[in-house]
């Protein structure tokens, strides 16, 4: 009988004990914000988050206000929806709100791949000499490069008429723009002579072809990974591809290879410094792969998809792009559809730079968060106070300011002029009579904005460059409509189109 006492004592306790870590007991405390576990014990409102975080956030703000508590897969998440109080969260130090500790959890889950302590200040160290000043132009040009090796190759251009090519749009944006990326950062096969050169681009377009294919598949996996939420064949065909990647963009491998990327190059070499092994680095070089090429290839999507539906919009960037060729002294003829975009020339385009912060504004649904390191207090704006309790996180979803209507009129319409002015100053946005200062954040901000940002907006810019003066192109039934987005992708940057629509292209020249 105390035998069966004690089994089930214990039994009893562990059963508790289970439901504390759970949360299952939580209680909000004076000046917390109001907490909303759901029905379903650790999970929360989980399934909700991941399936339509956007119709869960809304519903959780009519019901809660500006600030609130929800639970999600075991963590508990105060989300801070009044934009005008933003700077409270993006502001504060590292000491109570940090990014890193999710951040490790993420990458973990996502690419298996262990951070070293070091990884931080290597990765700021070389993103800032990179991706910044003299080194972001060095990169742009060899992202031009490599685009017009893909987007060029074997179109035509010597046949009169030229021929149409047929392709989804999402798919051709998509895979012209990360095949680019891919040679701009882990370079190409290597050839001495003309006829050796020729067969090693040959092979390198067709390897990339197979790589944008694995990607594409590991892509879609991404979101239900690090949820945690894959199937038993789901969780199958990621390791597989995680094999296939770490072979491929082994540092053995891909140091065999000319005109790598001096970001790539330097963070190798730091992080053999700090011994990381060797093949934890390999799982590194496929974290920058997805970290740089998942979102500028649909947000070139976006982007050349609302310009085929606007004819307005779509004559007025052309104009301006053409005017800054021309300007350049570059003319394009029959035969030669060869361009070189300077940095400089991608400083002169205030209506192409208004219609990609418009893109951007439409399609980027990131998730900035942090972890709360220490019990804090968060001032709103309008001077309330809430308590901030350790070990919680704490969340900015920035797509419900991009889709205010009090700040952006007609949010769900395109307006590719909306973030122009005429004295050439930054658009100022305005709520409850109040500047809105971060009225968009499609990159993050603080300490987790977008290390590349400089760069990806380069690339979306050079690949709008190339399509609208090299290339005619139409919708294959002018008819279709714009696609929904893929509401499962929202915290994940750009969102994916729910389908694909067809289109048509040749070249110009």
């Amino acid at each position: 009988m105390d035998f069966c006492l004690t089994v089930l004592s214990a039994l009893l306790a562990a059963v508790l004990g289970g439901l504390y870590l759970v949360g299952a007991f939580r209680k909000r405390r004076a000046n917390e914000p109001p907490v909303d576990k759901g029905l379903i014990p650790w999970l929360g409102h989980g399934l909700n988050f991941k399936n339509d975080t956007l119709s869960l956030l809304q519903q959780m703000h009519k019901k809660h206000g500006d600030i609130f508590t929800v639970l999600i897969a075991g963590h508990f998440y105060t989300f801070l929806i009044d934009p005008l109080s933003f700077g409270a969260v993006v502001k504060e130090g590292r000491a109570k709100l940090d990014f890193y500790p999710i951040g490790y959890e993420l990458v973990s889950n996502v690419f298996a791949f262990r951070p070293s302590q070091n990884m931080r200040k290597i990765i700021e160290t070389s993103s800032v000499k990179h991706l910044s000043g003299d080194g972001l132009e060095v990169m742009t040009q060899a992202m031009m490069d490599s685009l017009q090796k893909v987007m060029l190759h074997d179109l035509g251009s010597g046949e009169s008429p030229k021929p149409w090519n047929q392709d989804g749009l999402f798919h051709f944006c998509y895979n012209m723009v990360f095949r680019a990326g891919y040679f701009a950062l882990y370079g190409n096969k290597p050839g001495k002579g003309k006829k050796e050169k020729e067969s090693a681009l040959k092979q390198d377009l067709k390897e990339s072809e197979e790589i944008f294919k694995e990607f594409l598949k590991y892509d879609q996996l991404v979101p239900r990974l690090s949820y945690s939420m894959l199937s038993f064949g789901e969780k199958k065909e990621v390791e597989s591809l995680w094999s296939y990647f770490w072979n491929i963009l082994s540092v053995k491998n891909v140091f065999q290879k000319d005109n790598i990327s001096g970001w790539i190059i330097e963070q190798q070499q730091q992080l053999a410094e700090t011994g990381m092994p060797e093949h934890m680095r390999d799982r590194f070089m496929f974290c920058l792969l997805w970290a740089a090429q998942s979102n500028t290839g649909p947000a070139s999507f976006w982007l050349l998809a609302h310009l085929l539906k606007n004819p307005q919009a779509m004559e007025e960037v052309r104009k301006e792009v053409t005017a800054v060729v021309r300007d350049s002294g570059q003319e394009l003829k029959p035969g030669n559809a060869v361009l070189n975009v300077t940095r400089e020339m991608l400083s002169q385009t205030p209506v192409l730079d208004s219609a990609v912060k418009e893109t951007l504004r439409m399609a980027v649904a990131p998730m900035v968060t942090r972890a709360v390191l220490e019990d804090m207090q968060l001032k709103m704006n309008d001077g309330r106070v809430y308590a901030l309790r350790k070990g919680d996180r704490v969340a900015i979803f920035p797509y419900l300011t991009h889709m205010d209507p009090e700040i952006h009129p007609e949010p769900l319409v395109f307006k590719h002029d909306r973030f122009l002015t005429t004295d050439g100053n930054k658009k100022e946005f305005y709520k409850n009579g109040e500047k809105v200062k971060y009225a968009t954040m499609p990159w993050g901000a603080g300490i987790s904005v977008c290390r590349g940002r400089f760069l990806a907006v380069n690339e979306i810019k050079l690949f709008a460059f190339f399509v609208v003066t090299c290339f005619e192109m139409e919708l294959m039934n002018p008819e279709d409509r714009i696609p929904p987005t893929d509401n499962r992708r929202y915290g994940f940057g750009v969102m994916h189109p729910t389908h694909d629509i067809q289109f048509r292209y040749r070249l110009h020249y």
